[in-house]
């Protein structure tokens, strides 16, 4: 028992006491399973797998490819395990749900060897794109017959064309930084840029690394916030509001990209912390694409109502929260039932 008020010293002292809060409010039920977000999966993870030692040194190999969240997502499977040993974890990976993109998505043009060798384009936020599916199947959507676009916006983000409910094409690759711009990762950049940074402004490795995840994105280039909601609200603030205009520019750049994959949309859904929130970034971003059948009506997304789309529009446009964890607590039940031997039941 602890009182509500009571200093916690770190995430270990902090965990056994949550697990014992969650099943006292739980009265008569017991922590079977514990599920996690895992940002990388590598090449291999399709779905959901328990955890074991073997899997947990294998995910720390691609702490490079995703610094500011798998250490993180490793360290919380560590704090578990050292809380409850005989706890049974499963991870559920961001990456899983792009292993259906087409060969030619996943490739850059590198020599052959480094693609065998697992530089690929990967694809994430794969939990929050197969809630979206899910969500829509709930809502009566023809999922498997309709050309979509999910807009995941948030601090991360990323965005992903489906054919049949499944990922096409997605705007990041084989790192967290690719695509869009971020709350602080720099989104898609010129190569030559980093080039350039290390050979003649002498920057390290490390030094980079920072730049490009920690110093970039909404607070680089506004010199203010890394909040969408932040720059919002200053719209007599040159810098917040050309930071707003970028990010909006750069997400048509890629909607009308993916259109083209998709040779057409039928529906386009808006989710992620700004996504499903921010109604001008929705409107700025939909700007001028009325030659693609895009058409918002002010009032629906200014209501945030969750069909936005105008009664002209030929594409359904929607916006609505995300479920990543959900998702998570469906792999665990489904994991538990199918793998009872795995998990020692």
């Amino acid at each position: 028992m602890f009182e509500e008020t009571q200093q916690i010293a770190n995430h270990d002292a902090a965990l056994p006491l949550l697990m014992e809060l969650v099943e006292r409010h739980y009265a008569g039920s017991r922590l079977t399973a514990v599920g996690h977000r895992v940002v990388h999966g590598g090449p291999e993870a399709d779905g959901p797998v328990v955890v074991t030692a073997a899997l947990e040194a294998q995910l720390g190999q691609f702490i490079p490819l995703a610094p500011l969240h798998q250490p993180h997502n490793l360290a919380g499977i560590a704090a578990i395990r050292r809380a409850r040993a005989g706890l049974p974890q499963v991870a559920c990976f961001d990456t899983a749900f792009h292993r259906t993109l087409p060969r030619l998505a996943t490739l850059s043009a590198l020599p052959r060897r480094f693609w065998e060798e697992g530089v690929r384009r990967y694809g994430f936020h794969g939990l929050s794109y197969e809630y979206v599916v899910h969500a829509l199947r709930q809502q009566g959507v023809d999922v498997d017959g309709e050309r979509i676009i999910v807009a995941h916006l948030g601090n991360g983000a990323s965005m992903c064309a489906l054919r049949g409910g499944q990922s096409v094409e997605t705007t990041m690759g084989f790192s967290t930084l690719a695509g869009l711009p971020m709350g602080t990762r720099c989104g898609d950049l010129d190569p030559g840029i980093v080039l350039y940074l290390l050979t003649e402004k002498g920057m390290t490795v490390e030094q980079v690394q920072h730049l490009l995840y920690e110093e970039s994105g909404l607070l680089g280039v506004s010199g203010l916030s890394r909040n969408m909601q932040d720059l919002l609200a200053q719209p007599t603030e040159p810098a917040a509001c050309e930071t707003v205009d970028l990010f909006c520019y750069q997400g048509r750049q890629h909607l009308a990209a993916l259109i083209a994959v998709l040779g057409g949309l039928d529906r386009l859904v808006f989710t992620g912390g700004i996504g499903a929130n921010a109604a001008a970034v929705r409107a700025l971003i939909c700007e001028g694409m009325h030659y693609l059948g895009l058409a918002i009506d002010s009032t629906r997304n200014g209501d945030g109502q969750r069909l936005i789309s105008a009664d002209d529009s030929k594409v359904a446009i929607e916006a609505f929260a995300t479920d990543e964890e959900w998702v998570i607590a469906r792999h665990v039940h489904d994991t538990l039932a199918i793998r009872p031997a795995a998990l020692g039941a």
